[in-house]
């Protein structure tokens, strides 16, 4: 199952969500506002990235440099807590299924998320979006 953990003020989440609806790809949508992350769900997208926080924790947001913390000077149990406390910190949509991540909208990334067979089937020209 694929989950969406977003912010509804945020734009880019909502053309993930909107992007997944219209290619009737279902998803557990998971506001990040209201909805506390498990920390084992936090470490299984960890397990996702390629470079692990700095992936996923946005150092532009005014809370990251409130905090002032350098995430590679932490352990990474430490760093959960901290994004557990702190979800505002993370990066916005992140779209994760067992296998993938996709952190932010990316229309032609996103694409991954499609299954494989209907990916084949539109090579192939087969399958019409709009079924």
């Amino acid at each position: 199952m694929i989950k969406l953990y977003l912010s509804p003020s945020c734009s880019s989440c909502r053309k993930a969500k909107a992007w997944l609806i219209s290619n009737h790809i279902s998803f557990e949508e998971i506001n990040i506002r209201n909805t506390l992350i498990s920390e084992k769900e936090l470490f299984h997208i960890l397990s996702l990235t390629d470079s692990g926080t700095d992936d996923i924790i946005s150092k532009r947001s005014l809370l990251y440099q409130k905090l002032n913390l350098n995430f590679n000077d932490i352990v990474l149990s430490e760093a959960v807590k901290i994004i557990n406390e702190h979800q505002s910190l993370l990066k916005r949509p992140l779209i994760v299924d067992d296998k993938r991540i996709q952190i932010g909208f990316n229309e032609e990334d996103i694409r991954k998320f499609i299954p494989r067979y209907v990916r084949d089937y539109q090579k192939m020209g087969l399958y019409r979006q709009n079924l």
